[in-house]
């Protein structure tokens, strides 16, 4: 990505659980392992916690994990149907959300969890279930809806794959579905660009 490293600068964030969700390509990762530098916090890629649960399910007993093994050929899907697939995937993954968060609020370290297949309306439900209980959970959105500044962002990251045109059109109209839901839920939403300040445009949607 242009403009990378972030320059260094202090972040305040009165969280003690953040959620940085997003669409693939968009910086999430390195935003949050910018920020749990600067405040001492853990990180939790949800996205890992996505593959384990699908190594340890099935089709059969968890078909909502699983949606893309009934299709032999999912580069065949078009983009729309790859959208709901993705979207449909997300949502099954809403409990498995709210349990990172309870058992992160157990521990007495901030927490930045990010990844992918965060809902918007689940990032809602912990920040309210935290409230509840006295404690601090904040969720923002990262939003990028440019297929072609997204395929360039793979291309710096994964320069042995070639172009991914298909693959960063998807991201871009998920992007903008999960930017809609989360405006919706009355939850922040953050432009990646330009990306040396995306850290401190976070802690100030977050302020």
């Amino acid at each position: 990505m242009d403009d990378l490293p972030y320059s260094p600068s202090p972040v305040a964030a009165p969280w003690e659980v953040l959620l940085i969700g997003g669409a693939s390509g968009l910086g999430k990762s390195r935003a949050a392992a910018f920020l749990a530098a600067e405040l001492g916090a853990f990180v939790v890629e949800f996205d890992d916690v996505v593959a384990a649960l699908q190594a340890a399910t099935t089709a059969d007993s968890h078909p909502g994990l699983h949606h893309f093994c009934a299709f032999p050929d999912p580069d065949a899907l078009g983009a729309e149907r790859v959208l709901e697939l993705q979207i449909a995937t997300a949502g099954a993954l809403d409990e498995a959300l709210l349990g990172v968060v309870r058992n992160r609020l157990t521990v007495d370290v901030p927490a930045i969890v990010e990844g992918d297949y965060l809902t918007p309306a689940a990032a809602a439900r912990a920040a309210a279930e935290g409230a509840a209980r006295g404690r601090r959970v904040r969720a923002v959105f990262l939003h990028e809806d440019d297929p072609g500044r997204i395929g360039a962002n793979y291309a710096d990251r994964e320069p042995d794959c070639g172009p991914q045109p298909r693959r960063a059109a998807v991201s871009a109209r998920y992007s903008t579905w999960l930017a809609e839901q989360a405006r919706a839920h009355a939850l922040p939403v953050v432009e990646c660009r330009p990306y040396a300040t995306l850290p401190e445009r976070l802690a100030a949607a977050l302020a």
